[in-house]
């Protein structure tokens, strides 16, 4: 729960000089009122398309008057930059900007033949790739060539301010060219990769270029270099949002109080899907949430003015794209593309903004695209108007050279040198170039196939549980605890002593104090985490007199890991890929995300097909995120039942994830440890118990704890030659056992299929074996016959069973996962167990 608490933003002064004669202290009420006019509705008619046709200008709510007042303030509020910032409530921001904007001070850094050498840069490599590789995509930057000189200036001033690494993520256009000209990747490594050689090498893995990320350093004009990391990037323009958030806040506790200072997340988007794509919506509202801050984000769009085919106005529904963001009091700047000096000032005044006051601020960089969305697209098709205006507007560094009285022809030769040098240069290699390095942090652990002797012991014995117990159950002195909760830990002390057995609230607990004495941090998020939706965890007390929060795991002991749990906001995908981003620059840790329920983890669908399932065979990059699923079928209805066990399952290939129902509150409790205290970083997912949590059956004795590992196949030691094996998981397992037991039946077997992915052949193998007795073996599941794990049992049982015949049973197949009615649910229950026990099943 702890965050780093922002230091107060210095008291806003005014310029000691002013570039035009703006308002001061003794300024007339009129003139004061006049630009106040300006400051807050300027930007309707700043001159921001370079094309001058497609964002014409709008009228002000507010009519300015006539004079040299309105003149003065025109040129400031109505120039090639367009500031929003009067919505921001606090005076002193909205002074800060003010004082900005209408003095002198703080202006860009970098000397003008910077600003043109990047601008030539960026539009020779677009040329040299159209003429070697014409008719491949790239999606070129063309249009915004001034996003390389704004991202130098943003880190120059940026790293003057003491920032020295910056994760940021960005989508297609422009990408290739952002990581020759500003993370300095040589370009020869990207021209190999539209030579595709050694294609066996991503055979049925990899991506496309322009989804890889990049590492490299930048050197600002100021002599001062800055780590740069470009994140992986799908197809899905804004899902990288979150994730690197989340890389961000890891580097930054990595630093402790002065990593914000030090770390700087930027995000690179596109006009459309800033608009349009909802999972950006959510991510910006993480911006000051605790556990979620991480400073402020510099948000750059890079905007075409246009989508693939569509135009604005088919995008967004108000007349900028970032209008979005005005739901936070953020500042938000418009930029002409074409006015290179008013960029870098704007990359300038975005830095110190971000520094001073640790907030989000936005840059919308207006331009154009001079060619289709990718370079096989034809657009004169839909914009011919457009594209008849761009056949002769001439790219921008020839436009700026013109302005600045240079003839660049010599430097413009150079670079066009340069870069075809690197074409001919990758036409000879023979293998594509690695353009990223990983921190050093990841040195020992691994991806691939899992290691025969990476199998640590999760056993801790009951002295230690014991000692534990004593500190989960201890708050400080004079500490108002709620009489239920004052109950329910001593039920605990009783379980952590040996006198009742532990449930899986307490059990998870143990798991998390253990680690965190063991130098393993831990941090769990979600909705409702603290005390958990289903009442079971309570991490977190809460005096009933103060409402002042204190969690134990805090203070186990003097020397621990960081314990960090957050009540996250009402969101699946953004706080989903925050905690895949935080994992991937914390691999050390213990990293989970629970959903409130199991269903609602289909809100994070792409975060988990683009991120967990898919992220090391597309870019070898590894994460160790726990997803905390709830699942079981107790008459909740269809979104409070199933957490899609199928989706998972058919998610799941190269030992990319690991799939797990722990049946038990020991099994829950070695399998979280297991996770933490192996080298192998792979996703676990991990369907929770609901009713179930506190059923006697799943509970377990602090002898379980003691055990050594976590077991993949729960084998039945109750019968003696069984008629009949039944395999299951979860609490249709115990379902059944309670059952069986009523019923006095001795010939049916039950076996708990506890890990499901990878699939534990061996032990599974051995539990069926241990009873030759059982001619038919049954799989059984709570859920409908299209869902659940049967498709992807059945053919690995079948293998397993050999000529003893196999059988299943499970609801019918639905298009609802499950029934609305519980009276309806307690039938189709009755019927499961039924069939499961004997009075008939269904042959695979």
């Amino acid at each position: 729960m702890a965050t780093t608490t922002p230091t107060p933003p210095p008291t806003a002064s005014k310029p000691k000089s002013q570039k035009s004669p703006a308002p001061s202290a003794s300024s007339s009420p009129s003139r004061e009122a006049t630009f106040d006019i300006f400051r807050r509705w300027g930007y309707l008619q700043a001159t921001l398309d370079p094309l001058g046709q497609f964002l014409p200008p709008e009228p002000f709510p507010t009519p300015a008057p006539d004079g040299p007042d309105s003149e003065a303030a025109r040129a400031i509020y109505c120039s090639t930059i367009g500031a929003e910032f009067m919505h921001i409530p606090s005076p002193e921001k909205r002074a800060w900007i003010q004082a900005r904007l209408e003095g002198s001070t703080g202006q860009a850094t970098i000397a003008p033949a910077r600003i043109l050498t990047g601008l030539i840069r960026a539009d020779i490599f677009e040329q040299v790739i159209q003429q070697r590789y014409l008719g491949t995509k790239r999606f070129s930057l063309e249009g915004l060539t001034a996003l390389v000189p704004f991202l130098d200036q943003l880190y120059t001033t940026a790293a003057d301010n003491g920032v020295n690494r910056s994760v940021f993520a960005m989508s297609h256009r422009g990408r290739l060219n952002i990581v020759v000209n500003t993370v300095n990747r040589s370009s020869r490594e990207i021209f190999t990769k539209f030579e595709d050689v050694d294609p066996r090498s991503t055979m049925g893995g990899g991506d496309v270029k322009y989804h890889n990320g990049a590492t490299g350093d930048i050197t600002t004009a100021n002599g001062k270099s800055v780590h740069l990391h470009l994140a992986s990037n799908p197809s899905h323009l804004e899902a990288a949002d979150p994730v690197i958030m989340g890389r961000a806040r890891a580097w930054q506790e990595r630093l402790g109080a002065s990593g914000p200072t030090q770390v700087l997340p930027m995000i690179i988007h596109g006009d459309a899907a800033f608009a349009g794509q909802g999972i950006w919506a959510e991510t910006l509202n993480l911006a000051t949430l605790e556990g979620y801050d991480v400073g402020g984000t510099i948000q750059v769009i890079v905007n075409n003015l246009l989508g693939f085919t569509a135009l604005p106005e088919e995008s967004n529904s108000s007349r900028f794209a970032s209008d979005l963001a005005k739901r936070l009091p953020i500042p938000i700047f418009h930029v002409n593309a074409e006015d290179p000096e008013a960029v870098v000032r704007i990359a300038a005044l975005a830095a110190d903004y971000r520094h001073t006051f640790h907030s989000d601020v936005v840059i919308d960089l207006i331009g154009y695209r001079r060619h289709g969305h990718s370079e096989v697209d034809d657009p004169t098709v839909t914009q011919p108007r457009r594209y008849a205006i761009l056949k002769n507007h001439p790219p921008l560094y020839k436009l700026y050279a013109e302005k600045l009285g240079v003839d660049a022809s010599a430097e413009i030769a150079t670079v066009q040198a340069e870069f075809f040098e690197d074409q001919k240069a990758a036409t000879q290699e023979a293998h594509k170039p690695q353009s990223h390095s990983l921190p050093a942090y990841w040195h020992d652990f691994y991806g691939g196939p899992l290691r025969v002797d990476d199998n640590p012991s999760t056993a801790v014995d009951p002295i230690r549980i014991s000692e534990l117990t004593k500190a989960l159950t201890t708050a400080p002195a004079g500490f108002h605890i709620h009489p239920k909760v004052a109950k329910l830990l001593e039920q605990r002390v009783e379980m952590g002593n040996g006198l009742k057995p532990i449930d899986y609230g307490f059990a998870e607990l143990l798991a998390y104090a253990s680690l965190l004495t063991s130098n393993v941090p831990v941090r769990l998020s979600g909705q409702d985490s603290q005390r958990g939706t289903f009442n079971q965890r309570h991490s977190v007390f809460i005096d009933i007199e103060t409402e002042v929060r204190y969690s134990p795991l805090w203070d186990i002991q003097p020397v621990q890991s960081r314990w960090e749990v957050y009540n996250s906001m009402l969101s699946e995908a953004a706080c989903l890929g925050f905690e895949y981003g935080f994992s991937r620059d914390f691999p050390e840790a213990l990293v989970l995300w629970e959903a409130q329920f199991g269903d609602f983890a289909n809100g994070a669908q792409i975060i988990i097909d683009q991120f967990l399932s898919a992220g090391e065979a597309k870019w070898g990059l590894l994460s160790g995120l726990v997803m905390l699923l709830p699942h079981g079928y107790e008459g909740q209805g269809p979104e409070h039942s199933s957490a899609r066990i199928e989706r998972y399952l058919q998610l799941a290939a190269q030992d990319n994830i690991q799939i797990a129902q722990p049946s038990t509150a020991a099994q829950y409790f070695h399998l979280l440890r297991r996770q933490a205290l192996r080298k192998w970083r792979k996703p676990l997912i991990v369907f929770t118990p609901k009713s179930m949590l506190r059923h006697p059956d799943a509970m377990s004795s602090v002898a379980d704890l003691n055990r050594g590992h976590f077991l993949n196949v729960l084998p039945d030691n109750d019968v003696v030659n069984p008629r009949r094996l039944l395999v299951c998981t979860g609490k249709i397992g115990h379902n059944l056992r309670v059952e069986r037991a009523k019923r006095g039946l001795k010939d049916v077997g039950i076996i708990f299929l506890e890990q499901m992915y990878p699939w534990p052949e061996a032990e599974l193998q051995a539990a069926l074996n241990q009873h030759p007795s059982a001619t038919e073996i049954v799989w059984v599941q709570e859920e409908p016959a299209n869902m659940g794990a049967l498709f992807y049992v059945q053919p690995l049982l079948k293998r397993l069973a050999g000529d003893r015949a196999l059988l299943s049973v499970k609801r019918s197949a639905s298009a609802s996962p499950a029934t609305g009615s519980a009276k309806a649910h307690e039938l189709e229950e009755k019927t499961l167990i039924d069939l499961a026990l004997g009075h008939g099943s269904t042959p695979v």
